[in-house]
């Protein structure tokens, strides 16, 4: 078992966290308060945008591919290095959603 630090930028909040077990256990355990709702890798409550390092997250249902390798689903990612990490970070295809419903549009339907 490999331990890493993860660093939560514009906190001061950190974590070590071994490679076998997710971020937002950890951070449940530290008392570190994060966001989340499914804890199933779906609903994407827990996203932060990884802003150094790899993590590993095969069960994060709610990205792309392409949006995994820059967002965590902390409730799904075990680290692979050290982390710096910005909590409250969604993907685009979710910020688009978030500021349509903030002005009052219905979220876009996938085709």
């Amino acid at each position: 078992m490999t331990e890493y630090t993860v660093e939560f930028v514009g906190t001061g909040e950190s974590i070590t966290c071994s490679d076998k077990e997710t971020i937002l256990s950890r951070c449940l355990e530290e008392g570190i308060a994060q966001e989340y709702s499914c804890r199933v890798g779906m609903c994407l409550a827990c996203s932060a945008e990884i802003v150094e390092g790899e993590v590993t997250q095969p069960a994060a249902r709610g990205l792309t591919a392409a949006e995994a390798e820059n967002y965590a689903l902390t409730c799904m990612a075990r680290p692979r290095s050290d982390l710096k990490l910005e909590r409250g970070k969604y993907p685009p295809s979710i910020e688009a959603d978030l500021e349509a419903a903030a002005d009052g549009e219905p979220a876009a339907a996938d085709d």
